[in-house]
């Protein structure tokens, strides 16, 4: 409450100041003799009603109060982003179309206009009427028709239109805006995994050399590059893709684990698994790479070496989930009252392990039990990676 008021309070001030400007020639020229101006009224009328905290009523009586013309239209453009800013989208469109409908705008006024009326209709889901202002706004060449772009791509990417958006974006705007070079590889990464749901390789391979070219980093592209060899039979093309991935970000490493072991298994080389998690595990002592070992050396025979693997980890980097391993080796060597302690100990590593987050967004900290290539809450594309720690890896 105390941050609207003190808006409104600087709103007030912007509209005084508005109303000044406007009307000083005016006056100057030919001065009311003795009588108070409709707007002075008016104006106050908004000062009480701020004054007795109803800053609705306030914001309703100043925007009827002001006129718009040269000096005001900025005042009118921030008023109506203080009310899509506050929710309340419906506000202001109504604000920007009072706007947008005066004759008396300039080209660029009106651009800048139509430009925040298309953010009011994304904001209240008009996604359509935003639309078609947006793509009125593409065809200008100015500072208005870039930003109206970006916007566009923004407007494409909730509406999941990826083959849209790719197109939407041009090499000036990607030159300009590095982070939709990010984007544009994740949107080529979403069509190719449409592609590959339906095993249209070549149409998917495609796209994955698209997002390449967006993004050179980009670890997804690797990843479902790496699936798409393996749908189509080609495990040894699988796993060297996938091992390429610790030298672009080894955060991702743990990602990437179940497609390392179907390839090798594809390939009926537990033997060659074994020794490629032991070198990553050297490399990066990730718990999942530790664990997954620890399996592998179990469906060998090799149970012992998997015991004191795990046991030798985890006395140097605790985590949860290794110590919630361990207990479930030690029960494969252990009976009676022995194993019937372990149990409760797993039970309770269990209850602890439930639905706790695994991954957390580095950019606003949002967590998640799964990994999401674009973050629910910020929508940030590759910025949620694998916890470190007691709890996560």
């Amino acid at each position: 409450m105390l941050t609207d008021f003190l808006l409104l309070v600087i709103l007030v001030l912007a509209l005084a100041t508005g109303w000044w400007l406007g009307r000083r020639e005016k006056y100057r020229r030919t001065p009311p003799p003795g009588a108070t101006p409709e707007l002075s009224r008016d104006y106050f009328v908004g000062l009480n009603y701020l004054l007795n905290e109803q800053p609705d009523e306030a914001i309703d009586t100043f925007v009827r109060a002001l006129e718009v013309n040269s000096d005001t239209i900025e005042t009118h453009i921030a008023l109506g982003n203080l009310f899509r800013s506050r929710g309340e989208s419906d506000r202001a469109v109504r604000v920007h179309q009072n706007l947008f409908a005066r004759p008396s705008l300039t080209k660029e006024q009106s651009a800048r206009v139509q430009l925040e009326l298309a953010r009011d209709f994304m904001s209240a889901g008009l996604l359509d009427r935003a639309e078609r202002l947006l793509l009125e706004l593409t065809e200008n060449n100015s500072e208005t028709g870039q930003n109206s772009q970006v916007l566009l791509v923004d407007l494409y990417e909730r509406e999941k239109e990826w083959q849209k958006a790719i197109h939407t974006l041009s090499s000036s705007l990607l030159k300009d805006h590095p982070r939709l070079q990010k984007a544009a590889a994740h949107y080529a990464c979403e069509l190719a995994s449409e592609l590959l749901a339906k095993n249209q390789f070549a149409a998917a391979r495609k796209q994955l050399k698209q997002a390449q070219a967006f993004d050179a980093a980009c670890i997804r592209a690797t990843l479902l590059m790496a699936q798409l060899e393996l749908q189509s039979g080609s495990a040894k093309s699988a796993i060297r893709l996938l091992l390429r991935i610790p030298n672009q970000d080894a955060n991702y490493l743990p990602a990437i684990l179940q497609t390392l072991v179907d390839a090798h298994l594809l390939l009926d080389q537990p033997e060659e698994l074994a020794k490629n998690l032991e070198k990553l595990l050297v490399e990066h002592s990730y718990t999942s790479i530790l664990l997954h070992l620890a399996q592998t050396l179990r469906s060998l025979g090799r149970h012992q070496e998997a015991l004191e693997k795990v046991s030798h980890y985890m006395r140097h980097q605790v985590s949860l989930k290794g110590v919630d391993y361990l207990i479930d080796l030690y029960m494969d060597q252990a009976s009676g009252e022995e194993r019937a302690h372990l149990v409760t100990l797993r039970t309770l590593t269990r209850q602890l392990l439930e639905h706790k987050p695994e991954h957390q967004c580095t950019s606003c900290g949002f967590q998640s039990v799964q990994l999401y290539w674009q973050c629910p809450k910020c929508r940030e594309w590759g910025s949620i990676k694998p916890i470190i720690g007691v709890e996560g890896e």
